[in-house]
C-alpha cells in the first residue's frame, strides 16, 4: 500500500476520533446539566448537531476541491479544529449546554467542508485500482477511531477528570493538523459546475448522476448504513441504562466500541471481497441479513450477552455491506466529478442521519426504546428489496443468484461478449421460453445490452420499471393494431442509431418463443434489415440456448404463451418456502458464436426470406 495512504488514514483517524470524543462526552456529561426528561432530546441534539451542517454546506464543500488544492483544504480544516476544541473546553469549564452543542455543530461544519476533499484523495493516491482497498481501509480506520474515541469518552464520562478531557480534545486536534502537513499527493483536476444552493445542488447533481447507471440508488442505499449507525449509537446510550440492562457509561461505551470493532473488521473484509468478486450484487442480500439481525435484537436483546453477540454480528455484516457501495460510487463516477459526487453523497447521507435523530426521538417518546430495533429492521428489509429493482447490475446479479438454485448454467465462448475499444455488439439469441431473457441478462450481469422487448411487458408493474433500467426499446405487436406498422418501421432506424452510437443491441430475430422447439423467423424483417446497415465496427453474436424447451416457461404442451407474472410469483413462493431445492436442477447451455462475416456476406447476396432461412438453420442445427 502507498505511503500517502497511511498519512491520509492517520489524519482521518485523529479527526474522527475527536468527533466522537466530543459527541459522546456531550451526550454523557452535558445531560447531567439538565433535567432527566430532556435527556433523549439532548442526545438527539448532539447527534443532529454533528450532521446538520452537511445539509446546508455540502454544496459549498463540493466546490472546494475545484477551487483549492484538496490537501490545502484538509490542512486548513485541521487547523480550524484546534480553535473549535478551545470552544468545547470553555463549554465544559462553564457547564454550558448551548456552547457544548455549538462546538459539536462547528465540528460538523468543519467535517462537512473538507469531507469531499478527503475522500477524493483516495483515488488520487491509489488510482482506480486502489479505490476499493483504499475505501475499505479508510472506513476501517474511521470505525477504529470511533471505537477508541467511544471507549475513551465513556471512561472519561464515568471518571470525572476535566484535565484529561481537555488534553485529549486539544491533543487530537494538534496531532491531526501535524499529520495533514506530511501529505504530498499529485491531485486530479476537479470540475466546478454545481450550485451552492442546497435544493438546486441536489436537483442538479441527481440529474448529472443519472448518466452513471446505478449511482443514485447506490447513494441512497448506502445512506441507510449511516441512518442505522446513528440510530443505534443514539439508542444504546438510552437503552443500556434502562432495566433490565442498567449499564454504566463505561459499559455502554464498551458495547459501542465492540460494534465499532465489528464494523472495522467488516469494512476491511468487504474491501478485500470487493476486489475479487462482484459484491455490489450481494448487498441487498446482506441488507436482508441486517434486517433479520435487527429484528432478532428486538426480540432477544434484553440479555446483555445475547445483545452483545447480535450487535457484533450486526456490526461485521454492516461493514461488509458498506464498502462495495462506497467503491461503486468511486469507480463509476469520473475523477473530475468526484468532489461534487462526494459532497452530494454527504448531503444525502446526513439527511438520513438527521431523520434517524428525528425518528429515534419520536419512537422513544411513544414506545419503549427497544422498538427502534424493530423499526430499523423492517425499514432495512423494505429498502433492500427495493434496491434489487433499482440498480441494473444488482437486478441482473440477483436473478442469476436465485436461478443458480434451480438451473445448472453452462456457458461456451463467453469471451465473445468482450468488446475491444471502438467495438460494439448486435446480439441475436434463440428464444426457447419466456425465461431465457431473464436468464440471459442474469447470467451476463456484467455486460450491458439494450434489448428490444414486446411492448405488452412495459405495462406490467415492476417488470416495466426493470425494463426502463435497461433502456429497453418497446416492440409493437402487429397482430393487435395496425398502428404498430409505423412503429415497427421505425425500429430499424432506432437500431441503426444505437449501433452507430456504439451501444450493444440485443433482440430475438424470431420475435416470439418457439411453439415446437424449433426457431422460426419466417418473413420477419428486423434481423435482415439490421444486417444490411451493419456498421464496420459492430460484431454479430448468435446465442444458442438449449435446455429450456419442455420447461414450465416454454410453450411445450401449451396452447398459449405462459404468463410471466404467474411464473415469477410461483418461483418466489418456491424460493421463500425452499421447495426449489426439492426440484431437480435443469441444465441450460449458452453457446456463443460470432457470425459477423457470414451475416455481412449473406445480407448482400441473399433475399430477406433466404437470409431468414439461413439464420433458422444456424439456430436449429443443434436440435
Amino acid at each position: 500500500m502507498k505511503k500517502d495512504f497511511y498519512k491520509l488514514f492517520a489524519t482521518n483517524f485523529c479527526g474522527v476520533m475527536n468527533d466522537n470524543v466530543l459527541k459522546i462526552l456531550t451526550s454523557f456529561v452535558a445531560v447531567s446539566w439538565v433535567d432527566a426528561e430532556y435527556k433523549p432530546m439532548l442526545v438527539s441534539m448532539a447527534a443532529g448537531a454533528l450532521v446538520l451542517p452537511y445539509l446546508f454546506f455540502s454544496p459549498l464543500a463540493s466546490k472546494l476541491p475545484a477551487l483549492y488544492s484538496k490537501q490545502k483544504t484538509l490542512r486548513w480544516a485541521k487547523l480550524s479544529e484546534i480553535g473549535i476544541m478551545a470552544i468545547a473546553i470553555i463549554a465544559f469549564m462553564q457547564h454550558s449546554t448551548i456552547l457544548a452543542i455549538g462546538s459539536v455543530l462547528l465540528m460538523g461544519l468543519q467535517s462537512a467542508l473538507y469531507s469531499p476533499s478527503k475522500y477524493a484523495l483516495i483515488r488520487d493516491i491509489g488510482g482506480e485500482d486502489g479505490v476499493a482497498i483504499g475505501m475499505g481501509y479508510m472506513e476501517g480506520v474511521s470505525f477504529l477511531a470511533m471505537l477508541i474515541g467511544t471507549i475513551a469518552a465513556s471512561f472519561m464520562a464515568d471518571y470525572d477528570n476535566p484535565i484529561i478531557w481537555y488534553g485529549t480534545l486539544m491533543g487530537l486536534a494538534i496531532l491531526g493538523y501535524l499529520f495533514s502537513l506530511t501529505l504530498k499527493v499529485k491531485e486530479a483536476t476537479q470540475a466546478n459546475e454545481s450550485s451552492a444552493n442546497p435544493i438546486t445542488f441536489i436537483k442538479e447533481t441527481h440529474k448529472m448522476l443519472k448518466k452513471y447507471t446505478g449511482v443514485n440508488p447506490v447513494i441512497h442505499f448506502l445512506s441507510l448504513f449511516w441512518w442505522l449507525c446513528a440510530s443505534i449509537q443514539m439508542l444504546l446510550i438510552i437503552y443500556c441504562e434502562e432495566e433490565p440492562l442498567s449499564l454504566s457509561h463505561t459499559h455502554t461505551g464498551l458495547l459501542l466500541a465492540i460494534m465499532a470493532i465489528g464494523i472495522t473488521l467488516g469494512c476491511v473484509l468487504g474491501g478485500k471481497l470487493d476486489t475479487k468478486r462482484f459484491m455490489l450484487g450481494a448487498t441487498p442480500l446482506v441488507g436482508i441479513a441486517i434486517s433479520v439481525l435487527l429484528i432478532l435484537t428486538f426480540i432477544l436483546g434484553s440479555n446483555i450477552y445475547t445483545l452483545t453477540t447480535l450487535l457484533v454480528i450486526l456490526a461485521i455484516t454492516c461493514g461488509i455491506f458498506k464498502i462495495p457501495l462506497d467503491a461503486y460510487i468511486q469507480k463509476r463516477v469520473p475523477a473530475e466529478k468526484q468532489g461534487t459526487t462526494l459532497a452530494y453523497f454527504n448531503l444525502i447521507s446526513f439527511v438520513y442521519i438527521f431523520m434517524a435523530s428525528a425518528s429515534n426521538y419520536l419512537i422513544l417518546n411513544l414506545l419503549s426504546s427497544k422498538y427502534v430495533f424493530l423499526f430499523l429492521g423492517l425499514f432495512f428489509l423494505l429498502a433492500s428489496i427495493t434496491f434489487i429493482i433499482a440498480c441494473r447490475e444488482v437486478t441482473c446479479w440477483t436473478g442469476y443468484f436465485f436461478m443458480r438454485w434451480h438451473y445448472n448454467i453452462r456457458i461456451a465462448n463467453r469471451e465473445l461478449l468482450q468488446c475491444k475499444e471502438g467495438e460494439n455488439l448486435l446480439i441475436w439469441p434463440k428464444h426457447q421460453a419466456v425465461m431465457d431473457p431473464i436468464m440471459l441478462f442474469g447470467t451476463f450481469y456484467k455486460e450491458k445490452f439494450r434489448p428490444l422487448v414486446d411492448e405488452e411487458y412495459f405495462s406490467i408493474p415492476v417488470i416495466g420499471h426493470i425494463l426502463s433500467l435497461f433502456d429497453a426499446i418497446p416492440v409493437p405487436d402487429l397482430r393487435k393494431s395496425r398502428k404498430g406498422v409505423e412503429q415497427a418501421m421505425q425500429l430499424g432506424t432506432i437500431i441503426e442509431g444505437a449501433l452507430k452510437d456504439k451501444t450493444n443491441v440485443l433482440f430475438y430475430p424470431s420475435g416470439h418463443i418457439t411453439t415446437d422447439g424449433k426457431e422460426t423467423i419466417g418473413t420477419r424483417q428486423l434481423a435482415y434489415n439490421s444486417a444490411t446497415i451493419l456498421p464496420e465496427y459492430t460484431r454479430v453474436v448468435l446465442i444458442h440456448i438449449n435446455g429450456l424447451w419442455g420447461s414450465e416457461w416454454s410453450r411445450y404442451g401449451k396452447k398459449a404463451t405462459p404468463s410471466i407474472v404467474k411464473l415469477l410469483l410461483l418461483s418466489l413462493v418456491q424460493i421463500l418456502t425452499l421447495t426449489i431445492f426439492l426440484r431437480k436442477r435443469r441444465t441450460v447451455e449458452f453457446r456463443l458464436e460470432d457470425i459477423t462475416e457470414e451475416t455481412k456476406k449473406n445480407a448482400k447476396e441473399m433475399s430477406r426470406v433466404e437470409f431468414n432461412h439461413w439464420l433458422e438453420d444456424k439456430y436449429n442445427s443443434e436440435i
